[in-house]
């Protein structure tokens, strides 16, 4: 594990020197959060209908978004894909270690970083002027931590795949434009889960995707109490498991058959 950790701690500290970026994409992602309550507070003032959740927890919902965005921007790794179009990746093939490990620990570490220099300053100023509450109990909040972790993991094991898929492509734009357009449709990020048709929500609590926004954001608020968040959790768990083996599985097909033109 030592390599690994290694990749991985590297990787982290590199990115947290990048704090003008944070800084620019907290002021992003506060003016969204801005809008996006003004259409939610129109949306109340003229309906009648008894709504899945109060207007408060979608503000509180709204602002865990914009701190947490990064876990649902998915993307492939920009470092190896270039190496995989040069051909300079049968350097990463010929070091003694896992390749999937080490380019999950990347993946890892590579959202991890720009999400925690994001994540407390959107917090602190959408406490102070935009009514986000804090969590619903103690343990609402220790269990959000936990899940926030799982999302960060589940989330990372797409970004894996995505880097995969262009041992297979030139470009790698298709997979790259569309995975992210679900993932970020039915995490919860446009439309919070609960406003979703109730035929639809046995399938949105199976599918991966919720586990990446909308469980923790749910956890934090008491919409799911602490019995079903441990399930909640396990669920995120799951899902990262089964997408890492498959991971595994396609980078040992992908290496198998991989012919290098360049590098």
């Amino acid at each position: 594990m030592k390599p690994y950790r290694a990749v991985f701690s590297a990787r982290f500290r590199m990115l947290l020197q990048y704090r003008t970026a944070a800084l620019a994409g907290c002021a992003t992602q506060l003016f969204w959060g801005i809008i996006r309550m003004m259409i939610f507070a129109g949306f109340y003032a003229v309906s009648t209908a008894t709504q899945p959740m109060t207007y408060p927890e979608v503000v509180n919902y709204i602002w865990l978004g914009q701190a947490t965005i990064l876990l649902t921007i998915m993307h492939s790794d920009a470092e190896v894909r270039s190496m995989i179009r040069s051909g300079a990746v049968v350097y990463e093939m010929a070091r003694p270690v896992d390749l999937y490990r080490l380019w999950y620990c990347r993946a890892v570490a590579g959202r991890a970083a720009p999400l925690l220099l994001r994540m407390l300053p959107i917090f602190l100023v959408a406490f102070l002027c935009f009514g986000f509450a804090l969590p619903a109990s103690p343990v609402a909040g220790l269990l959000w931590a936990l899940a926030t972790v799982g999302a960060l993991l589940l989330a990372s094991s797409f970004s894996a795949l995505l880097t995969i898929t262009h041992l297979w492509t030139i470009a790698g734009d298709g997979v790259n434009r569309i995975l992210p357009m679900f993932i970020y449709a039915f995490s919860g990020m446009i439309v919070p889960l609960p406003f979703f048709p109730d035929s639809l929500q046995p399938l949105l609590r199976l599918l991966p995707f919720r586990g990446v926004a909308d469980t923790p954001f749910r956890i934090y608020m008491g919409h799911i109490p602490p019995a079903e968040a441990v399930l909640a959790v396990l669920h995120q768990l799951a899902w990262t498991t089964v997408l890492i083996l498959f991971g595994n599985w396609l980078l040992r097909r992908g290496t198998r058959r991989l012919v290098v033109q360049g590098g």
